[in-house]
């Protein structure tokens, strides 16, 4: 009744307008009825020709189906590369926008095509929230620890999905989550405080970045408080968000986190002041299971005084604004025609297959390899292949419906042929797979996490509960890691006894404690996750097909005893490479090769910015051609302030053949040297010394040099 009341002498008065596609739609034309829909996820103007839009999950493909049953009434084959976590593993931002710009295309064509006519143009992704500590749930999610890697990584995926023009997209990234969530047991109710300049250098840096760099018009808020004030109502989302960093377009809340603004936190009286509250602090959209919730609330608020349709109008702007982006609102759009010009699904096609087998590849850590690997296997009758990974690829709560997957014994099989027996052995692990390692001549074990712990267990199906886990060291959104350790490593001794050559694959959404394997196993390669190519991906490392460069973005801790509490969001007390006192098991940037490197020429120049250029000769010195993440890293030990032991600044993943040297330049601004001064609330570049360091790792290091900011 409220609703009709204020809204029907504005429908009648507006019920002749009639726009041409061509013409730009504003708030004042639209009923107030039309305002308040738009403030939900499924935005669309049915009586001025503007289509539903609504959004589509997009980490690591688009989801229109998979574990968590996007779209299950009608399950939708998308192109599914590697976990989040395994794209931050490749250190290549320009893959990264070769992946998004397919999944953007699949995005438009089920939208456009009306054969499905599905979702719409929104991509909920990049996740750009940083992997502080290992044990968070959503690890598997997130591209790594490091802001200013992730932040390339997140602007390389940004400018993939929504194309290069930046007034015409194919798609509209939006970011999660704003801000400081990483701490899935508390994240209803939980404050993670932080100080200003934390804010500024850690954990808002990548959505900062995302915003000024990337061009994203699109962010959802956390559910956590930050500083003791829920941030779906904090201030910070129009004082930064908005206001400085520029973001004229979504701001969406996390799915009913108006409603726990009451329910969990009883920071307001009524899901009215609530909802004013999220519009005034800069919310535009509302993601509710019950869109009455939400728009009962608002249409409420606006009965009662605590909003006005001036506020509305400003948020319905910001939104109108993806939608011209889009194409929505008519005016040129260049893609307009992906779906609607009769061709096949774009995940069919042969192109996007090869890209998925490439970012696996890339995706792959080689973590120890005493020359076993590649695998040689003249004189080989039969390899074992081992372990409940082996024959099944598997999706994690945000993955899709790949249209084809390729376990590791398939890939294996196409590699190998029929000259090599493979033995394969995935669910007796108390005799069978023993007895096969001691027949063969290698034995290949996968062991790893369960990426949908509360889902189902071990690939059974059997429904646990969500928010809980049967195994203390799987995690997903909901469910906090309790331990690091690798129950499956039981299985890699027992393997290990039967046959001293064994590899051991390592299929994980996160970092395991696993210095047992370190000491005892010849060969070790990490890899993710989710690839309908996985089998291929992985079958192209062991055999040597592909040469290994993918890097570790996170730190691998020897010890869950070496980790901070995990609610303490103080970086400076002990986390990531930047801060941590423990020696880790395996340090951040970390990654083999079947080929060496030598480092030489290091030079920096200095640039009119305050900032460097920096630049070095990297030499391949072995047998194979490889690729090599260059990395550098700086130290400011005149600082009269905390800084990171060190930090990344730089990095570039580079082909060289064997014999051959390239030179690798990097720039540093002054920007990227400076701190934020909580005194004046400004980045300041401190004068001093400055160390530059690069490597291939951050343990790693092979020149340094000093130079001094005036």
């Amino acid at each position: 009744m409220i609703r009709k009341a204020i809204s029907s002498a504005i429908l009648a008065a507006s019920a002749a307008i009639v726009l041409s596609a061509q013409t730009r739609i504003v708030p004042s034309q639209l009923t107030l009825e039309e305002k308040v829909h738009l403030l939900s996820c499924d935005m669309g103007v049915e009586r001025l020709g503007v289509p539903q839009s609504f959004y589509s999950e997009g980490m690591h493909g688009i989801a229109y189906g998979g574990p968590s049953n996007w779209g299950a009434w009608r399950p939708l084959p998308t192109t599914s590369f590697p976990q989040g976590y395994g794209l931050g593993q490749t250190w290549d931002p320009e893959l990264l926008t070769r992946v998004a710009t397919q999944e953007s295309i699949e995005q438009r064509y089920y939208f456009q095509n009306p054969k499905y006519d599905r979702a719409g143009l929104v991509m909920w992704a990049p996740n750009v929230d940083l992997g502080r500590d290992p044990r968070w749930g959503r690890t598997q999610e997130c591209y790594g620890e490091d802001p200013w890697l992730i932040s390339k990584m997140a602007v390389g995926f940004i400018r993939g999905a929504q194309g290069p023009d930046p007034d015409h997209w194919r798609s509209a990234a939006l970011m999660k989550h704003f801000l400081a969530n990483s701490y899935e047991y508390g994240r209803y109710y939980s404050s993670s405080d932080i100080s200003e300049r934390q804010l500024r250098e850690y954990y808002g840096y990548t959505f900062w970045k995302g915003v000024t760099e990337g061009g994203c018009r699109g962010v959802m808020t956390a559910y956590n408080a930050v500083n003791g004030i829920p941030m779906t109502v904090h201030p910070v989302i129009r004082s930064l968000m908005v206001e400085e960093w520029g973001n004229d377009g979504i701001i969406c809340t996390d799915q009913d986190a108006m409603r726990r603004l009451v329910d969990v936190y009883g920071a307001y009286e009524d899901y009215a002041h609530a909802a004013a509250a999220g519009i005034k602090m800069g919310v535009t959209q509302f993601l509710s299971d019950e869109k009455e919730d939400s728009q009962g609330a608002i249409w409420q608020a606006l009965a009662r005084g605590l909003v006005t349709e001036a506020d509305l109008d400003d948020a319905i702007q910001r939104n109108l604004n993806v939608l011209e982006k889009l194409g929505l609102l008519g005016g040129d759009d260049p893609y307009a025609g992906i779906g609607r010009d009769g061709s096949e699904k774009p995940c069919l096609d042969h192109a996007a297959h090869q890209l998925c087998r490439e970012v696996t590849g890339k995706s792959v850590v080689l973590l120890k390899n005493d020359g076993i690997l590649p695998l040689k296997l003249d004189g080989v009758k039969k390899v074992a292949l081992i372990g409940p990974y082996a024959d099944v690829v598997k999706q994690d709560w945000y993955g899709g419906t790949p249209p084809y997957q390729i376990s590791i014994l398939r890939g294996l099989h196409e590699a190998i042929g029929d000259n090599v027996e493979i033995l394969c052995e995935t669910a007796d692990f108390a005799g069978a797979g023993v007895a096969l390692a001691k027949e063969a001549d290698i034995a290949i074990v996968v062991v790893g996490d369960n990426p949908t712990p509360c889902l189902d267990v071990a690939g059974g199906g059997a429904e646990i509960g969500w928010g809980t886990s049967q195994v203390v060291s799987d995690g997903m959104e909901e469910v906090d890691r309790q331990s690091l350790t690798l129950s499956q490593e039981d299985i890699v001794k027992m393997v290990m006894k039967a046959n001293p050559n064994t590899v051991m694959v390592l299929m994980s959404g996160f970092p395991y404690a696993i210095r047992w394997s370190q000491d005892h196993v010849p060969a070790i390669i990490h890899v993710t996750h989710g690839s309908q190519e996985l089998g291929h991906g992985v079958a192209d490392v062991l055999l040597g097909k592909l040469n290994p460069a993918g890097r570790l973005s996170q730190t691998w801790p020897e010890s869950i005893e070496d980790l901070p509490d995990l609610s303490d969001y103080d970086i400076t007390k002990g986390r990531t490479y930047m801060y941590s006192k423990a020696k880790p098991l395996y340090p951040f940037g970390f990654g083999l090769s079947y080929t060496s490197f030598r480092y030489s020429g290091l030079k920096v120049e200095e640039l009119q910015d305050g900032g460097f250029e920096v630049s070095v000769d990297v030499s391949n010195t072995g047998d194979r051609d490889g690729e090599e993440v260059v990395q550098l890293y700086v130290q400011y030990p005149d600082s009269k302030v905390l800084r990171p032991e060190r930090q990344l600044r730089g990095f570039k993943r580079v082909g060289i053949s064997k014999g051959e040297t390239v030179t690798v330049t990097m720039q540093v601004s002054g920007e990227d040297l400076s701190y934020w001064d909580e005194s004046v609330h400004a980045w300041k570049l401190e004068a001093g010394k400055v160390n530059f360091l690069v490597g291939a790792s951050s343990s790693d290091v092979r020149l340094k040099t000093v130079r001094k900011i005036r």
